[in-house]
């Protein structure tokens, strides 16, 4: 197995003393710096620690040899494209427990045929913090609805269709809605 502690962290935008901070009980950012590197074994505690205080599962933190990693080759910004200052692999990001995907078929609203939406899954007390963001509803049936979360009202949500001249839909609001979490998009043939 090879530690990706350093590539996660990096792509969440942490710093060594950022992570160290956040593990229970707070660590040293030369602790983290250690673990990352090898220098120091990654025990199974370590791991959970780490995991919780970069918010992903523990085994994002791990890979096997045969992996395919995603070495970072440039970095764009207003003055155009530029090579990494050192060597960088980009976290082989799985999703999460209880995410679900949808693939579009053609092109609606912002999305394009071939996209794949990764959708976390939240509990029906918590659809009011997604008021806006795009949504995956279930309906009866093994039918669902995919669109713009409008209101809620009670014990029912408002939910705008992505199709051109949709109607808004009122229903019920379900035990669980899937929130539009990562874009998975193929620019190319």
């Amino acid at each position: 197995m090879i530690n990706s502690i350093r590539s996660v962290r990096k792509a969440k935008g942490l710093t060594l003393d950022e992570v160290a901070a956040r593990c229970v009980p707070p660590t040293t950012a030369q602790t983290i710096g250690r673990l990352e590197t090898g220098t120091r074994t990654l025990s199974l505690g370590w791991m959970h620690r780490i995991a919780a205080a970069l918010g992903v599962e523990p085994r994002d933190l791990v890979r096997m040899p045969e992996e395919e990693t995603l070495t970072l080759a440039a970095i764009v910004d207003r003055d155009g494209a530029h090579a990494p200052a050192r060597i960088e692999d980009i976290a082989n990001l799985r999703p999460e427990t209880g995410m679900v995907a949808v693939r579009f078929a053609s092109s609606l609203g912002d999305y394009r045929f071939g996209d794949i939406i990764w959708c976390r899954r939240i509990a029906r007390d918590a659809v009011s913090t997604v008021l806006n963001r795009d949504v995956l509803v279930p309906r009866p049936a093994g039918r669902f609805l995919f669109g713009r979360l409008l209101a809620i009202d009670g014990e029912k949500m408002q939910l705008i269709p992505l199709a051109d001249g949709a109607r808004q839909q009122v229903i019920a609001i379900p035990e669980w809605v899937a929130v539009a979490n990562r874009l998975v998009r193929t620019l190319g043939p």
